[in-house]
């Protein structure tokens, strides 16, 4: 079972807004944006490697998924809606897909691949990931983080705005990171978007105006994003206040 904690109108008949983080980040990422939605029973969740479950390894997605089922029952969820950004995003898809039943009510991902479809793209990913997890493993955290946030994904941020983040994944341990990092790479997980056209529960895709990687993405896969202004690949942490309307719009109309 994961760590978790409530937030919000804990004991409201509506489902249940349950919030994954993305990779290096925790459940109190999602803070800023949570302010506004105090009317909804929220359940934040800290993944393998993470916050409050940092002790905890997992073996893939699947395993992942299940525990998360595992963290629903224990909490007693029975409805609920999954919010997921990026690592968290791609949970959410992989749960959604295989392991979710009918407590589902609806999705919304935040930046979050849907899957690579070809072998090349695959072993291309694999190598690269290998290469991060090596340097979670033997670098010093500081040094690694402050060479994951060059990547050109990152490219809006600031030198302050980087300085910040890495200041508060300082927190973590690298160890801890590289197993979840390889054990979640991307090149692991399934290319889930002709099981995602099956489903019938609402889903939203949502993207920073800056992040032209995701924003192809999900142009490429037919689901036009709902796009955050003044935003980048982290649009939650960006413009938690856009973040939030757009997240509203969608809660409102389902």
């Amino acid at each position: 079972m994961l760590h978790a904690h409530w937030q919000g109108h804990h004991h409201s008949t509506r489902p249940v807004l349950v919030w994954l983080h993305g990779f290096l980040g925790s459940a109190a990422d999602w803070e800023p944006v949570q302010r506004h939605f105090g009317h909804w029973p929220l359940l934040s969740i800290d993944l393998p490697g993470h916050g409050g479950s940092r002790a905890q390894t997992v073996s893939g997605f699947d395993d992942l998924s299940l525990r998360l089922n595992a963290t629903l029952n224990y909490h007693q969820v029975d409805r609920y809606w999954l919010i997921g950004y990026s690592l968290g995003g791609r949970l959410a898809l992989y749960h959604a897909c295989r392991h979710a039943g009918d407590g589902l009510v609806g999705l919304l991902v935040e930046a979050g691949h849907f899957g690579l479809s070809s072998a090349s793209e695959r072993a291309s990913r694999q190598a690269h990931d290998r290469g991060w997890v090596q340097r979670f493993r033997q670098q010093p955290l500081e040094e690694a983080l402050n060479e994951w946030y060059q990547q050109p994904v990152f490219a809006e941020l600031t030198a302050i705005q980087r300085q910040r983040l890495i200041a508060r994944r300082l927190n973590n341990r690298g160890e801890d990171l590289a197993a979840m990092l390889e054990a979640t790479s991307l090149s692991t997980q399934p290319d889930l978007l002709p099981e995602l056209r099956e489903k019938t529960f609402p889903f939203r895709y949502l993207c920073g105006e800056w992040d032209q990687k995701f924003l192809q993405l999900a142009r490429q896969a037919a689901l036009p994003p709902a796009v955050i202004p003044a935003a980048g690949h982290n649009s939650h942490l960006a413009n938690p206040q856009a973040f939030a309307h757009q997240l509203a719009r969608v809660l409102n109309h389902n």
